[in-house]
């Protein structure tokens, strides 16, 4: 997945770091994308791209309208129902926002993340990217799947990803707390 860039082209390519993981002791599922995306960096938050389905996908997992709410009460949400988020790549090279254009890819120490998790039933790769970086370094035993993107480059269906999220609901039964 890491390719070598040109020196001088490496220079004008701008590295970016993922954001902070957002899990506690009561994640049961953790879901991990590549890296952020521009509009995502700009905003400083998870999934600020408009035409993103991922706070519909995992809202339609956890029966809240998460796209409604404010971004703090999404992360409240999330976590109300078990499910944390994160990144398999910490930082790393990229010009735009495709998984494709990852360089000089740093990548997440998910062992030591997933070890503070002591009710976590399974890791969800949110697209190929991310689960065939982050399936190299998950630790042995951990459950995971990889889903379909939701990022609107992936254009299969929203109903066909719908339907695909939806297995991580199993997972969720008998979270500790119920979402706003």
């Amino acid at each position: 997945m890491v390719r070598a860039v040109p020196a001088r082209r490496a220079l004008l390519t701008p590295r970016h770091a993922a954001f902070a993981p957002v899990v506690d002791t009561g994640t049961r599922v953790l879901i991990l994308g590549s890296l952020p995306g521009a509009a995502s960096l700009a905003a400083g938050r998870y999934y600020a791209h408009p035409q993103n389905a991922f706070w519909h996908l995992v809202g339609g997992v956890i029966g809240v309208d998460l796209a409604a709410l404010d971004y703090d009460a999404r992360l409240a949400a999330l976590l109300a129902a078990g499910v944390g988020l994160w990144d398999t790549v910490t930082s790393a090279r990229r010009a735009g926002s495709l998984d494709a254009a990852l360089r000089e890819v740093e990548v997440a120490d998910l062992a030591a993340v997933i070890a503070e998790l002591p009710a976590l039933r399974r890791v969800a790769f949110n697209g190929k990217a991310a689960g065939t970086i982050g399936s190299r370094v998950l630790p042995s035993g951990v459950l995971s799947v990889t889903l379909p993107s939701s990022s609107a480059a992936y254009t299969l269906p929203l109903v066909a990803k719908a339907a695909a999220w939806a297995v991580l609901a199993a997972d969720l039964v008998g979270s500790r707390r119920s979402a706003p």
